[in-house]
């Protein structure tokens, strides 16, 4: 059974760079097999890991809807279900320590729910093959409202250091109890954070009666913005990095087996 950690919270709160900070810190530190999973429709974290993408599962959706429609014929008499798993599995990127899974965008107006299942049972699937699965989910609270988050290890809310953000974080742990997700631990990243000022997030923080006992700080890098300037990924960020040195001492002390 594989380790899954999640993570969610309000756009532009830099979740993605975490989400693959930590993906680097299993490859490292770990040395087992990883799947990572950007089930966000706006899919980047492929950028932050360094990899081209040449299939997401939205895309392979809308394809496999139309040999169906247009009566065309399947592989070897496959079954609608027996080609899309056979066109998921081709889906799947590997690189070095990883692998990647892309939701992507379905073509086409409409609602990415069938996409969220899709990503969601494919999950499940594959999640068995990996020691840990890390799962970055879409911005806001709509991933946690269909489901998609669910059978988790580990949650981290990520937040920027504005009240916004972390009225975002409050509400998604809310969420997480009135959907009964099963969800074994929680915690709440503050990324960004200036050092001078993080007594003063702290105070934002029990104003708002975050029901978080554990809370983590991340200080703001310039390392992270040059690295976004140029288009870099966290596998060229330096082991001196602080905003990476300090993820890696999140993740030692949360005891991920």
């Amino acid at each position: 059974m594989s380790f899954t950690i999640a993570f969610s919270g309000k756009g532009g709160t830099g979740k993605t760079t975490l989400a693959a900070m930590t993906v680097r810190y299993l490859v490292e530190k770990k040395r087992k097999p990883v799947l990572a999973v950007d089930a966000d429709s706006n899919a980047c974290l492929n950028e932050a890991l360094g990899v081209k993408v040449h299939a997401t599962i939205g895309g392979l959706r809308e394809q496999s809807l139309d040999t169906i429609r247009g009566g065309k014929d399947r592989p070897g008499g496959m079954s609608a279900e027996q080609l899309f798993d056979y066109q998921v599995q081709q889906c799947v990127i590997e690189e070095k320590g990883f692998d990647l899974l892309v939701m992507g965008r379905p073509e086409g107006p409409g609602c990415y729910c069938a996409a969220n299942n899709i990503i969601r049972k494919y999950t499940d699937k594959l999640s068995d093959e990996y020691d840990y699965v890390v799962l970055d989910n879409e911005a806001g609270m709509e991933h946690l409202s269909r489901r998609t988050t669910h059978k988790v290890d580990l949650l981290l809310m990520v937040s920027d250091p504005t009240k916004k953000g972390i009225e975002a974080a409050k509400r998604i742990n809310s969420l997480v109890d009135e959907l009964g997700l099963e969800i074994k631990q929680r915690v709440l990243v503050i990324n960004r954070v200036p050092e001078e000022d993080f007594p003063s997030v702290m105070k934002v923080i029990i104003n708002t009666g975050v029901a978080i006992p554990d809370i983590f700080s991340i200080a703001e890098d310039p390392e992270i913005f040059r690295l976004d300037l140029r288009g870099g990924h966290v596998f060229e960020l330096p082991a001196g990095s602080s905003s990476l040195a300090s993820m890696f001492s999140i993740l030692d002390a949360l005891s991920i087996p």
